[in-house]
């Protein structure tokens, strides 16, 4: 709901606040303002002119030369390119030293060898959006009525000296969807009275009941329908005011009826609509449910097909009207229209819903009523649009109305004590402040031994049950003034567990090394539901999917993310590195609810690394991603319980995948995507993992402990190994990690040789060792003993001999 400051001023004294204060206090009192526009923001120097002459540029077959007085001694010359400008206008002009909005300054120039001194407008040059514009003005300058003043400010003849709030409102505050509504809102949080617009009726002797009948024969979806008849109207632009209101508002202008029909939609939140009295073929109007196949053209000049679910206003043989959403086109107002045929109804919330989504149709009118309308403003709304038409329009209005009327209106009556409105909020309120607040918000409250019976207006239609007055009680006090205080339980309130830490902490650590977090769909097809599968089960299937594609449960996250990757890659970003952290769903037995398991898997491809100053590239590789499992598994404090072994797998690269252990349980495996798939996907080299991460979150993790600086030197030895081909490095590893003993510190693989120089069947592994004691300076004999040690147990355990 957007706002106008200037607007709600009339029906509420606001000298004493700012737009700004006012928008907070309203957000504080739980209605979003989302934003404060200022509309003359960064907009200076345009007054009105007059055009006094215009006559074609010498030099520019599309170019003007104008005359303009702009209030000053001489007139200045202006060229325009506008094509319908002309001599005897009125026009919005800025002059030179003006700034438009973007900051652009309006300087004195030569136009084709022709003096400018100004520019000559459009409204959407000075910040107007093109959708707001009325359709006379949408192509060319805008030509302001004859009465306008030259030389005044035209921003302020505009009322662009205002500032828009653009509310937040939640479904259940309608009420807020009018600025009478949203006037009452801002008394209540205020303490001020509200001015309810003056209506004073103006009728002719003539009768609108011997003009018009009105049957509703679908009294359930329509139990109230008022209509009034005004004659002799001459249709024409609405006043700048009443235009510039609508814009603000986001509804576009277009005659002095139509604008004032939207005009008490805004102001009451009571949508109405005027038939064309000559073009309704009949004096009579039937409300009634449409007919299956039922066409209608509806003023956006679009056919649409009824049934049976549809209410519709009638002439009594064709449709002339969608209830509560859009008039019809057979008769709509136009410029030759005298007579008018005025309506306001109640209709059912859930039938306008029920019309509006099948059609594909929303209105500013459906809005409303779908959420709710006041059915006490469906009279005064008519009244006051009668009011207007007579008085801007020139109309006649015919004495009375004609209604249809079986609507019960029954306010909501509420009781609630003192007492649970203190223990709710945790409040020591009295009696006298509950009740200044019921008044402040203009409800009816009577009191008894602090017993509050409350009579609720029906324009807060959401105010159902005691909870819902506490909740007004509490908004009004002041949300920031409720006392803090934590819930009374065993276990310390709002502490995450060291489940819910260690899960933040992967995703902390994963951001951190360069991955994006990806959330995808759980539901996948029969297809893709069982590739990659950590534990491989039958794949359960939904009883009513939405397509074939999303019709089973995921047992596994990277099919997911490899078509994050490809929809990635086949839009040039070919630099893609996503993890998720998500669930998996295993079957039980039959009429069993599936095991849901938490996994954590990524995806990564394209470079790395990229240093183009330095010239230096780096793909990602296996062991990019191992480096970033690894580091994530020690900061988890279980590097020491992780191993890796060589697997194979569907869909993985052969001799590029891994099997994840941790204390000798498959948690996981990561790996290359297959050529194959690669190629099937257009993917480049892609490599991914897929651990299952509540049995790492859940280990045991090795306490911390810190160890000194070393102060003395340690000893490296370098050896190369030969070994059979299907031996391991990680196999070698183990076994010098066991026989090195407390002096051996570190082992790490630094060459891998197969050359033509190896014999069949064997290969060279090069591992780098080293040796040292915290509290002593090691002698060469206590490192050879130890290495020795370590190349018998090599030589016996896995038949390794040092390389010659």
């Amino acid at each position: 709901m957007y706002v106008s400051y200037k607007w709600l001023q009339d029906y509420i004294d606001l000298t004493d606040i700012t737009p700004e204060e006012l928008a907070e206090k309203i957000t504080k009192s739980g209605i979003e303002v989302d934003v404060v526009k200022a509309l003359n923001e960064g907009v200076s120097g345009l007054v009105v002119g007059h055009v006094l002459q215009c006559e074609p540029h010498p030099n520019a077959d599309k170019l003007n030369k104008c005359q303009v007085h702009i209030g000053e001694e001489e007139p200045v010359q202006i060229i325009c390119g506008a094509p319908n400008v002309a001599k005897g206008q009125k026009v919005i002009v800025a002059k030179a030293g003006a700034i438009l909005p973007g900051n652009f300054k309006i300087k004195r120039t030569k136009l084709r060898g022709e003096e400018s001194n100004g520019m000559i407008c459009s409204l959407q040059e000075i910040g107007v959006e093109g959708k707001l514009v009325p359709k006379e003005f949408a192509d060319g300058i805008f030509v302001f009525p004859d009465d306008a003043q030259v030389g005044v400010d035209a921003m302020s003849l505009l009322n662009r000296d205002d500032h828009v709030l653009e509310l937040d409102l939640t479904p259940n505050r309608s009420d807020c969807l009018s600025m009478l509504g949203v006037a009452y809102e801002v008394a209540a949080i205020l303490g001020k009275n509200v001015k309810i617009p003056e209506v004073n009726k103006q009728e002719s002797s003539e009768i609108a009941a011997d003009y018009i009948r009105v049957n509703v024969e679908a009294s359930e979806d329509n139990p109230l329908y008022v209509a009034k008849v005004i004659k002799n109207v001459k249709i024409g632009s609405s006043p700048l005011w009443m235009q510039a209101r609508l814009a603000a508002a986001g509804i576009r202008p277009h005659n002095n009826v139509v604008d004032i029909t939207n005009y008490v939609l805004l102001e009451y939140g009571q949508p109405l609509h005027a038939f064309d009295y000559e073009r309704l073929g009949s004096e009579e109007i039937v409300v009634r449910r449409g007919k299956n196949g039922e066409v209608i053209k509806t003023l956006d000049d679009v056919e649409r097909t009824l049934t049976n679910d549809h209410l519709v206003i009638t002439n009594g043989t064709e449709p002339v009207a969608i209830a509560g959403v859009m008039g019809g086109a057979n008769s709509e107002v136009q410029q030759e229209t005298t007579t008018i045929l005025l309506e306001s109804a109640y209709f059912k919330g859930v039938t306008v819903r029920k019309a509006s989504r099948d059609l594909g149709l929303r209105s500013e009118a459906s809005a409303r009523f779908e959420k709710g309308v006041d059915p006490n403003r469906v009279r005064p709304a008519i009244e006051r649009a009668a009011q207007l038409i007579a008085q801007y329009a020139n109309g006649e209005v015919l004495a009375g109305t004609v209604e249809a009327d079986c609507l019960k209106i029954q306010n909501a009556v509420i009781t609630i004590t003192l007492e649970k409105i203190n223990r709710v909020l945790g409040t020591q309120l009295t009696v006298n402040e509950v009740k200044n607040i019921f008044a402040k918000l203009q409800f009816e409250a009577v009191v008894e031994n602090e017993t509050f019976t409350v009579t609720v207006p029906t324009r807060r239609g959401d105010i159902t049950i005691e909870e819902d007055l506490i909740e007004e009680v509490a908004r009004l006090y002041g949300y920031d003034l409720l006392p803090v205080t934590l819930p009374i339980g065993s276990s310390i309130p709002g502490k995450l567990s060291m489940y819910q830490k260690k899960r933040r902490a992967v995703r902390r650590y994963l951001e951190g090394a360069g991955l994006y977090q990806a959330v995808t769909y759980s539901l996948t097809s029969k297809q893709m539901a069982t590739q990659y599968a950590l534990e491989l089960r039958q794949p359960i299937q939904l009883s009513m999917p939405m397509s074939e594609e999303q019709s089973y449960l995921r047992l596994s996250i990277v099919p997911q993310l490899l078509e994050v990757l490809k929809y990635n890659l086949a839009r040039n970003n070919d630099r893609v590195a996503v993890y998720e952290l998500g669930s998996v769903f295993l079957s039980n037995e039959d009429n069993q609810l599936p095991e849901e398991r938490e996994h954590l898997a990524g995806a990564v491809t394209g470079l790395w690394e990229s240093h183009p100053w330095q010239g230096e590239k780096k793909l990602v590789d296996f062991f990019v991603l191992k480096g970033i499992l690894q580091v994530l598994f020690a900061k988890l404090g279980l590097g020491n319980k992780i191993e890796y072994k060589q697997s194979e797998m569907d869909g993985l690269h052969p001799g590029r995948t891994a099997s994840i252990y941790l204390s000798g349980k498959n948690i996981g495996f990561i790996g290359q995507v297959h050529p194959t798939v690669q190629k099937e996907m257009d993917l480049k080299d892609t490599y991914v993992f897929e651990i299952a991460i509540k049995d790492v979150l859940e280990a045991e993790a090795a306490p911390l402990q810190y160890e000194l600086i070393p102060k003395y030197p340690s000893i490296t030895r370098d050896i190369a190994l030969v070994v059979n081909y299907d031996r391991t490095a990680a196999e070698l590893v183990q076994v010098i990690e066991n026989a090195g003993g407390k002096l051996l510190k570190d082992v790490n693989v630094f060459d891998l040789y197969e050359g033509e120089h190896m014999e069949s069947g064997k290969k060279s592994i090069a591992l780098s060792l080293k040796y040292f004691a915290p509290e002593r300076t090691l002698t060469d004999e206590e490192v050879t003993k130890v290495h020795n040690k370590v190349l018998e147990a090599l030589q016996e355990k896995t038949g390794a001999v040092l390389r010659s």
